[in-house]
């Protein structure tokens, strides 16, 4: 018996999908309206679902298995060059943890992140109540890190503590800085922030193959993926 036995799920009605052209998809969903805890979060992020909010969720596509959830094995894992040249620029950049709620000062980064990276997507056009009610939970233990440069924020990072590591919820940036990668440098922070606070994973969410939108996590290696129920090394090749 698990705390999440008795839990309802609802599916979606067919919508458009975020990451494949001209296919349809159709998302599982925990009861809304059921006690949500962090117990129970961890018990479904073994199975594959993800936060959103207040919501958890995962793609269950009828006639489709594109949306593969993935992590990092950090003990495991080494940087490539490029990922040590992201690594060593970004060496001025300050990082601190705050309290996660509410700040004009990255709701303003990420409204400009939003408009100038994803005008297309389902998040635009960005306003108060969807960033809220995207990034935070009332029962998640989530963590909200800001990364600065000569104390100007350049980008936020929100995690999710899980029982064996931490799940990269979201990041935002300062695009102005594109020459720093720092949508790169934040997964190698998170992946050495969950080295050492003596956790094994950082969570990344879903990889879909042919999305070039999610192409860059294949970049971190080694990289395990979460197929028929077991997590085991994913080789695409």
């Amino acid at each position: 018996m698990t705390a999440s036995s008795g839990l309802k799920f609802f599916s979606t009605p067919p919508h458009n999908c975020s990451y494949l052209d001209n296919l349809q998809a159709t998302t599982l969903f925990a009861d809304p309206e059921a006690t949500m805890n962090n117990t129970i979060y961890n018990q479904l992020s073994g199975y594959g679902f993800r936060r959103s909010g207040n919501y958890i969720y995962k793609p269950q596509c009828l006639n489709c298995q594109a949306c593969i959830s993935v992590r990092i094995p950090v003990h495991e894992f080494s940087m490539n060059r490029q990922q040590q040249r992201v690594w060593k620029k970004n060496q001025d950049i300050t990082v601190r943890r705050v309290a996660p709620t509410y700040y004009q000062s990255h709701y303003d980064l990420y409204v400009r992140y939003i408009k100038q990276r994803h005008a297309d997507g389902d998040m635009y056009p960005p306003s108060v109540a969807q960033y809220l009610s995207f990034l935070f939970s009332d029962w998640s233990d989530t963590h909200l890190y800001e990364f600065l440069l000569d104390d100007k924020l350049v980008a936020v990072a929100v995690c999710d503590v899980l029982k064996n590591g931490l799940s990269a919820v979201y990041t935002f940036y300062d695009t102005a800085y594109e020459q720093r990668s720092l949508g790169t440098y934040a997964i190698l922070w998170e992946i050495d922030c969950t080295q050492k606070i003596g956790m094994d994973f950082l969570y990344l969410g879903y990889w879909v193959k042919d999305s070039p939108k999610m192409a860059y996590k294949r970049n971190f290696k080694p990289l395990e993926a979460l197929i028929e129920q077991l997590w085991r090394p994913l080789n695409d090749n």
